[in-house]
């Protein structure tokens, strides 16, 4: 006889891998054009200045300089300052 259920028993069992989701970068921290800042499901996080949004919803900054999230009409907003705004 075998061990496990046969009928419908045996229906857990199974979990799906981890999506490392959440923010990479955070405010006030430097990034180069290019890195990843948030991933996320759906825009929790909506794209600011120097940011855009990828096609799996996650946010990438688009020039070099600093981290700044923001709220804005009850929305949450990333934006990258750039590095030359930064020091003029």
């Amino acid at each position: 006889m075998g061990r496990s259920k046969g009928g419908s028993g045996a229906k857990n069992g199974r979990d799906s891998n981890p999506k490392s989701l959440g923010v990479k970068v955070y405010g006030g921290q430097s990034v180069l054009a290019g890195a990843i800042l948030v991933k996320q499901r759906g825009t929790k996080i909506f794209p600011g200045d120097n940011v855009r949004r990828a096609g799996d919803d996650s946010l990438f900054a688009t020039a070099s300089g600093t981290v700044k999230f923001y709220e804005r009409n009850n929305r949450k907003y990333a934006g990258v300052v750039p590095a030359e705004a930064a020091q003029a």
